[in-house]
C-alpha cells in the first residue's frame, strides 16, 4: 500500500501532461542567451546602426520569443483544444496594435504643421 501512494502523489505526472526535460530546458536557455547577446553585441560593438540594427532586434525578439513559447510554455506539446494558442494570438494582435499604434502617433506627432 505504501508504493501505490508513493506512485500517486510522488510522481510529477499530471494528468499525461508532459514537462520538459533538463535537455530541452538547456537547449531553450542556450539559446535565450545567445539571443540576447546577439544584438546586445551587435548594437555596443557599432557593427550595425539605423534600419539594420533596429532589424537585427527585431529578428532576435521574435526568434526569442518563439524559444520561449516552444521550450519553456510547451506550446507544442499540448493536446487540449488550442485554447491557450488562440488567447495568446488575440494578446499578439492587441500587442502589435498598441505598439504601432504608438510608434505611428509619436513619428507623425513630431511633424511641424
Amino acid at each position: 500500500m505504501a508504493n501505490v501512494n508513493a506512485n500517486q502523489h510522488g510522481s510529477h505526472d499530471h494528468h499525461g501532461e508532459s514537462h520538459g526535460s533538463v535537455k530541452s530546458y538547456a537547449i531553450g536557455f542556450i539559446l535565450s542567451i545567445v539571443l540576447t547577446i546577439i544584438p546586445l553585441v551587435v548594437v555596443l560593438q557599432g557593427w550595425m546602426t539605423g534600419n539594420a540594427a533596429i532589424a537585427v532586434i527585431m529578428i532576435t525578439a521574435i526568434m526569442q520569443f518563439l524559444v520561449q513559447m516552444l521550450f519553456f510554455m510547451h506550446l507544442r506539446e499540448e493536446k487540449k483544444p488550442r485554447y491557450n494558442l488562440l488567447a495568446l494570438l488575440l494578446a499578439l494582435v492587441i500587442v502589435v496594435t498598441v505598439v504601432a499604434g504608438s510608434i505611428w502617433i509619436m513619428v507623425y506627432n513630431t511633424v511641424a504643421h
